[in-house]
């Protein structure tokens, strides 16, 4: 995956006339799942694309806003890939490729641009939105990286290394480990039996989840303007926009905010939900 994230960077950077570029494009929020979905779907589709294709993977936010996110440098990290690999949103101008009649654009883990890129909707090729079959009657959690697993296997399972079953298999842990584990839906339970039999060598789930939920909590140094951003979410009907953020902590950590700080605590999260 660091030879394909290099290569792609190298090419971004030597290419000044670029004549078709594939985007991968995640979720505004940049969560795990969506993140490493993205990676990996890039990396598909430049082992399937033809040789004139750039296919880049994109991470929806700007390169400053990565520290917030936690869980993800650190699986990223367990495998040595570098932070300056990756290729962030505020480092490719995809509205002037698209004005130029360049760019192909695959969305990951939404089927919506946000506002400022309606402009973009023309290059979407294709949508990978788990929404679309998540069983809300069980109230079970779509999740993108499944999703991806099942087309690589279906279309070359010959690209999926032990490293990439790590990060998918750790994306799909991430996104289902609130739930318990008869919940876990058919899909998600048939990828993960599939790649831990592909690769016996993987970590145990247990241990996974544990590291994940415990890298999660850890805000330590983090505001509350920083932990909001890492999951802001846009909703707008075209004139006016609501941002909507998940905040996660430890019961712990709630009881000792609420102890300290109840009687400023929602006047915070108000002045920063502003602020966004």
């Amino acid at each position: 995956m660091e030879e394909f994230l290099q290569r792609a960077q190298s090419r971004l950077n030597r290419s000044k006339r670029l004549e078709k570029v594939h985007v991968v494009l995640g979720n505004k929020p940049c969560d795990l799942d969506s993140l490493i979905s993205t990676l990996a779907y890039a990396y598909f589709l430049e082992k399937v694309s033809p040789p004139d294709v750039l296919c880049l993977p994109v991470l929806n936010i700007p390169r400053r806003d990565f520290s917030y996110f936690t869980e993800t440098r650190f699986i990223l990290e367990e495998l040595n890939i570098p932070e300056s690999f990756h290729i962030f949103r505020d480092e490719i101008n995809l509205h002037q490729l698209n004005a130029e009649g360049k760019l192909s654009l695959t969305l990951v883990n939404s089927n919506m641009l946000t506002s400022e890129d309606k402009s973009l909707e023309s290059a979407v090729v294709k949508v990978i939105n788990p929404d679309e079959q998540c069983d809300r009657s069980l109230e079970l959690q779509a999740c993108s990286s499944s999703l991806v697993v099942k087309e690589i296997l279906q279309k070359a399972p010959e690209l999926i290394t032990q490293q990439l079953a790590y990060l998918l298999r750790g994306s799909i842990l991430f996104k289902c480990m609130s739930l318990e584990a008869d919940r876990i839906t058919e899909q998600q339970e048939k990828v993960l039996s599939i790649l831990e039999e592909k690769f016996p060598d993987l970590p145990p789930r247990e241990q996974i989840i544990s590291v994940l939920q415990e890298t999660q909590f850890n805000a330590q140094g983090v505001i509350i303007e920083e932990i909001m951003l890492k999951d802001l979410k846009e909703i707008s009907d075209g004139e006016i926009k609501v941002a909507i953020s998940t905040v996660y902590m430890s019961l712990e950590e709630t009881d000792k905010i609420f102890s300290e700080r109840s009687p400023l605590l929602f006047a915070e999260l108000f002045t920063a939900s502003v602020c966004l």
